[in-house]
């Protein structure tokens, strides 16, 4: 895997031999990530191009979850959770280091909710089919109290237990970067496109690449393409605009607050979930990376920040909702981290009601006049069949020969071919993988930087090397989760990573202060 640097420097040479990419793709989360190494995978030459860093918006704010969606069961979407739940396998077992089995306990406080989420979890199991990662069952109360020893007891009559899985997904995506590159692809970070390139072809035109700024001289850069794919999440409308000024909006962005807590508010390696609180929304007490997570919201926006804020209702309704169902009672001091994801839902046809709850999540493709191909919408777990499903339009369109995608059996970079590790519910989740002897290795492997942070100086030199990281965000953010994982932790370590990315990447010290400076602007908004 190149640093940041060598990549940039193919991406100039490819563009100075005026190399046509089969396949650019704009926008480095789950969904463009994923496009690029379907297309790969089939032999196309693939480019991803994202203005920022891989995973900054939504793909690397999630639940942490890689599940069916027991809520669209109960919506009736059958179609969806049988994708999803095929998916699910599928991922588990191609990114072993990364997706781990979750055990799920519906804790149950009236006599007849027991019946009920039971026969909804075994039609669950079904609908998995061979890809199932584990049984439904039914808990008494003891059962359900060993299961979740935090939980509120006064009125509990036992719980429902099910299986999905949880992941990291910064990591992940990372994971999907390193795999396009062992694919021949190539991937580039903070490389916005500023605009569309576009020809004349019979009597319209056809979109022929994209253009971005160059890098060193500023001028603007032509990168010539036979499929341009638009997969920029919540943003997809601003690149549609590029091809047309007057291009309705698609998107009904909605806001999802989560926030991180210790681990003894919820010392289980079993999950909670509330399948419906006051105001009809479903609440997740997860254990994740040795913390504990509480979520969601489902928050209409009209607008899609970058760095979007929990609004202090969605912080009141999950604090209080958790409340109800902790005998630890959180509180905001006990808040170690607070992050905000956006959902790029795709809008019906008609929606008058401004509620996002009950819109489909799944994806959407569109396809301009001028051959410009959107996908949206959808989620992590069901990223590889969008993939596959994107490229296979765009092969159905005539812009690609017809090749088969590779990718529903195929290992990410990081994970090995133990297949039982799918079925190891204890083991931690371990973001380097098969990479971890090589770090291990680096000078620095055993100088861990903070005392409540699994962060040595081997694994920022790593990041640098290894996985494109150009600041102190890219490494705290999202190579490592230090900041979702205790932003104050995060800030106070900051420095220390900064001295060794200005070591690395030999930046003068006017650059270093801006990286660090920069960071703490931004973890502060992950502070209550």
């Amino acid at each position: 895997m190149p640093s940041r640097q060598e990549a940039l420097n193919r991406l100039l040479q490819e563009a100075a031999a005026g190399k046509i990419w089969d396949v650019i793709v704009i926008g480095g989360g789950a969904t463009g990530l994923g496009a690029g190494v379907d297309a790969a995978s089939r032999g196309f030459s693939v480019l991803v191009l994202e203005g920022k860093d891989f995973a900054k918006g939504t793909s690397s704010r999630s639940t942490k979850l890689v599940h069916g969606g027991v809520r669209y069961l109960a919506q009736g979407n059958i179609a969806l959770v049988r994708e999803a739940l095929a998916e699910r396998g599928r991922l588990a077992r191609n990114a072993s280091h990364l997706v781990r089995p979750l055990s799920f306990v519906i804790p149950t406080y009236r006599w007849f909710d027991r019946p009920f989420y039971w026969i909804g979890m075994v039609l669950y199991d079904f609908l998995a089919g061979a890809l199932g990662i584990g049984r439904s069952r039914w808990l008494s109360l003891a059962k359900t109290v060993a299961y979740l020893p935090t939980v509120a007891t006064q009125g509990l009559k036992g719980g429902v237990q099910y299986h999905d899985a949880q992941f990291d997904d910064a990591r992940l995506a990372i994971s999907l970067v390193r795999t396009l590159c062992k694919l021949g692809g190539n991937a580039v970070n903070y490389l916005p496109v500023t605009g569309l390139l576009k020809q004349s072809e019979g009597a319209g035109e056809q979109i022929s690449g994209v253009t971005v700024e160059h890098p060193i001289s500023g001028q603007s850069l032509n990168l010539n393409a036979r499929t341009v794919i638009n997969a920029t999440g919540v943003w997809v409308d601003d690149v549609r605009r590029m091809d047309d000024p007057n291009a309705k909006a698609r998107l009904a962005p909605s806001q999802g607050v989560h926030l991180v807590v210790d681990e003894s508010f919820h010392p289980s390696s079993h999950a909670l979930l509330i399948p419906k609180t006051e105001d009809g929304r479903v609440l997740f007490v997860v254990p994740w990376l040795g913390k504990t997570v509480l979520g969601t919201t489902d928050t209409p926006r009209e607008d899609a920040p970058s760095e979007p804020k929990p609004l202090q209702e969605e912080i009141e309704f999950i604090l209080g909702t958790a409340a109800k169902y902790l005998n630890k009672k959180p509180t905001r001091s006990d808040v170690l981290s607070v992050f905000v994801g956006l959902r790029p839902l795709v809008k019906p046809e008609k929606d008058d009601s401004g509620n996002t709850s009950g819109i489909s999540r799944e994806h959407s493709i569109f396809v301009s006049k001028t051959g410009l191909i959107t996908i949206t919408g959808g989620k992590w777990t069901t990223y590889r069949s969008m993939a596959e499903e994107v490229i296979d339009k765009a092969i159905s369109l005539f812009k690609l020969p017809k090749r088969q995608s590779k990718t529903a059996d195929m290992l990410l970079h990081g994970a090995t071919a133990n297949k039982h590790t799918l079925l190891n519910f204890d083991s931690p989740i371990d973001g380097l993988g098969s990479d971890r002897s090589v770090v291990n290795a680096l000078p620095g492997a055993n100088e861990i930087l903070h005392p409540r942070l699994n962060l040595s100086r081997a694994m920022v030199v790593f990041f640098v090397r290894n996985e494109l990281a150009n600041s102190v965000e890219d490494v705290l953010a999202r190579r490592h989760r230090s900041l979702f994982l205790d932003a104050k932790s995060a800030i106070e370590v900051a420095p220390l990573v900064a001295d060794i990315l200005a070591e690395e990447l030999q930046w003068a010290d006017g650059k270093k202060d801006e990286s660090l400076r920069s960071f703490l602007d931004l973890a502060k908004g992950y502070l209550l």
